[in-house]
């Protein structure tokens, strides 16, 4: 059984004066960090609202907790009330890196109990090639009240990690690319590698060629092995618990549900006695 989790061009062209749909740009550069607001401020899907991915969709960096940590949850609720969402509403979010940065938002909103967050299934850069309208417009939003619901079964924690690092029953799925998960290139953390038994899902294989989103059957193709063990928990993470967000989308499509390591591996390396793994020896269970 799948989930649908994007909607088409077309679908959003039709409803883009609808007050019930919230439009999110949630444009990011990783590095370049304020390229994502100024290209909003620059042209946008009309109506839509801007979340930056450190300012509004992650929380002070510490010792602990990665790079990107959740924020302080009223303060989210407070941002989501100030961009119009309340239970009401259906949120479609979009960027223009692949579907990383949208999905986060798209996870974040499932996790405080939002169910009707959807993806665009292209890019931006593809919404506007293709000539659907653009603005430089930013709008003021009529303001709603948001209350966090949040579910504490979607989240693994460090010591949850670390109890279960060696349970056969449980699969963790890392979702950067191929070089850092072997440890052969690390551009950002401090130390390479993974976390001892993880499995390699690059989540940018979720992705057709054309930048948009697989659909169900070609993610259901990608991701067969996990269907054949439905009864492991799987738990998903990547550099900062950003890119990991468009895997749960992939299994979110095929009807799995992964709990997400927010600290992901940039969290895992600040604890000087956990376990790190270098090369492609990570068997898949």
């Amino acid at each position: 059984m799948s989930s649908k989790t994007t909607v088409s061009f077309e679908w959003l062209k039709f409803r883009l004066d609808d007050p019930q749909v919230i439009i999110a740009d949630c444009r990011f550069v990783l590095g370049q960090p304020e390229a994502g607001a100024e290209s909003y401020q620059h042209d946008h899907i009309p109506r839509a609202v801007y979340f930056d991915l450190e300012k509004d969709l992650s929380g002070p960096v510490k010792e602990h907790g990665g790079r990107h940590p959740l924020p302080d949850l009223d303060t989210f609720a407070d941002k989501l009330g100030r961009a119009g969402i309340d239970e009401t509403k259906t949120v479609v979010a979009y960027d223009d890196q692949g579907g990383a940065m949208a999905a986060r938002l798209w996870w974040m909103l499932k996790y405080v109990g939002h169910d009707c967050a959807y993806l665009l299934e292209k890019p931006y850069s593809a919404w506007k090639n293709e000539g659907y309208p653009v603005t430089d417009e930013v709008i003021q939003p009529t303001p709603a009240q948001f209350t966090a619901k949040p579910n504490q079964d979607m989240i693994a924690a460090m010591e949850e990690v670390k109890q279960k690092l060696h349970d056969p029953d449980v699969i963790f799925i890392d979702a950067r690319a191929k070089e850092r998960y072997t440890g052969e290139q690390e551009p950002i953390d401090r130390v390479g590698g993974h976390i001892p038994g993880a499995v390699n899902e690059f989540w940018m294989e979720g992705l057709a060629k054309d930048g948009s989103w697989k659909t169900p059957e070609a993610q259901r193709q990608r991701l067969s092995r996990y269907l054949d063990q439905k009864d492991k928990e799987l738990i998903v993470y990547c550099g900062s618990g950003v890119t990991a967000c468009a895997n749960i989308v992939a299994f979110h499509e095929v009807g799995l549900h992964p709990k997400l390591y927010v600290g992901s591996w940039s969290d895992w390396i600040t604890y000087e006695d956990n376990e790190i793994e270098t090369g492609d020896n990570g068997e898949r269970k």
